[in-house]
């Protein structure tokens, strides 16, 4: 695998292939990298979210059942 950061002059890039490569399927992926720091900043930690909602006994059996209810629409014909 290669990766590599450049940063283009113009709209024209050009990729040398190693010859191994010829033949084969390969992934060229191109993207500004600020996108990706920013989308990763966007990201919520789930993980983080667990025991947040602070529900009483009855409150937690009421969610489970709705929660149970709607899981059962996604079997249901449209």
């Amino acid at each position: 695998m290669i990766h590599t950061v450049v940063i283009p002059t113009n709209t024209d890039l050009h990729l040398l292939i190693p010859k191994d490569y010829v033949g084969k399927q390969i992934e060229v992926l191109l993207y500004p990298s600020d996108e990706v720091q920013e989308e990763k900043a966007n990201k919520i930690n789930t993980a983080t979210l667990r025991g947040k909602l602070n529900l009483s006994d009855e409150q937690y059996k009421d969610f489970q059942q709705h929660a149970k209810e709607l899981r059962g629409e996604w079997e249901r014909d449209i």
